[in-house]
């Protein structure tokens, strides 16, 4: 299946046309391979971007709710936790 195309037109300065246009040669490929790869690439880039946000805010969500649902665990016990495995590392630091 061939994609149908559109011809995009933009202005840019002339310095910076003949300058993008050199580096695109350098690389053996033309100024519209680079503008078409780094158009994939930013449409990839906000597409995972978004699919990570929409992620994240399911796990807040479900933090949310966990915590609604009376899901918590004390300060105190957290603290403990990570007062316990500071004094662990801390022991293994010393013994090296």
């Amino acid at each position: 299946m061939i994609a149908a195309t559109a011809t995009f037109t933009f202005r840019v300065e002339e310095d910076l046309k003949s300058e993008f246009a050199a580096a695109a040669k350098s690389r053996d490929r033309t100024g519209a391979q680079l503008l078409r790869d780094f158009m994939r690439d930013y449409v990839q880039q906000q597409q995972d971007a978004s699919e990570h946000d929409a992620w994240f805010r399911r796990q807040v969500q479900m933090g949310i709710d966990s915590a609604n649902a009376g899901n918590l665990i004390p300060a105190a016990d957290v603290d403990a936790k990570f007062a316990a495995k500071r004094a662990a590392t801390r022991r293994r630091l010393d013994s090296e």
